[in-house]
């Protein structure tokens, strides 16, 4: 703020207060971007007069021995154990903002388990159209000494294929869209770094081949039982 000003410490600025009165008041010091202080601080006996109805949402405490069990006993007991008021040490922020951000995770997870089923229909889809389609092929290959096994082999690493493909191309487009986002909001979250959960990235597309077998059962199992010399005389 002060950079975007041109202000420096020492200077004297003119601030408007919530009730329109002005005054003119000097930068007593300039300090870097963070999550910690508003852009701009102003002591609350100065502010507190222009205000209807003074408002302090959080109070910043630092006690010797740092965020112990008994330093938080003794804030409740110093605060009369006031319901309205919540004593938090750092890993509580951000256990309440991690829960935020889970939520939101498991919501997405939500909507991935229905593209998931709708995922499995399409490749049983695609694959019963391919079995129907083929079925001249598979009677030929069939009458040249392929058995029912490998028949239902053939079927299950195309669903495999097709499922860990539409993985492949979801994580690129996932990791491509999430770096996009996160170059878009750098400049104002300090700090902030891009990192790939490779584990469950690979974890998903061993998922996605398991779900193209379990989805190739049904086409396989079709395609296994097709009456040979019926299959070849099919156009």
């Amino acid at each position: 703020t002060a950079k975007s000003r041109g202000w420096k410490t020492g200077d004297t600025v003119t601030v408007k207060y919530e009730d329109d009165k002005t005054a003119r008041l000097k930068i007593g010091a300039t300090y870097e971007p963070n999550e910690f202080a508003s852009p701009t601080l102003i002591s609350t006996d100065l502010v507190g007069p222009h205000q209807e109805r003074p408002h302090t949402p959080e109070v910043y405490v630092s006690m010797d021995g740092g965020a112990t069990e008994a330093n938080e006993l003794a804030l409740v007991d110093a605060l009369g154990d006031n319901p309205a008021i919540s004593v938090a040490d750092q890993q509580d922020i951000r256990n309440q903002f991690g829960g935020m951000i889970n939520t939101a995770l498991n919501i997405m997870y939500g909507l991935l388990g229905m593209a998931l089923i709708i995922a499995v229909l399409g490749v049983v889809n695609t694959l019963a159209m391919s079995v129907f389609e083929r079925q001249q092929e598979i009677g030929m290959l069939r009458a040249i000494g392929l058995d029912r096994r490998r028949v239902k082999r053939m079927i299950r690493l195309e669903a495999v294929v097709i499922s860990v493909f539409g993985a492949l191309v979801g994580v690129g487009l996932g990791t491509f869209l999430a770096w996009a986002i996160g170059e878009t909001i750098r400049g104002s979250i300090p700090g902030y770094v891009l990192v790939l959960p490779w584990e469950r990235i690979g974890i998903f597309l061993v998922l996605a081949g398991l779900v193209g077998v379990l989805a190739a059962l049904w086409p396989a199992r079709s395609a296994a039982k097709l009456n040979m010399l019926t299959a070849i005389k099919t156009e």
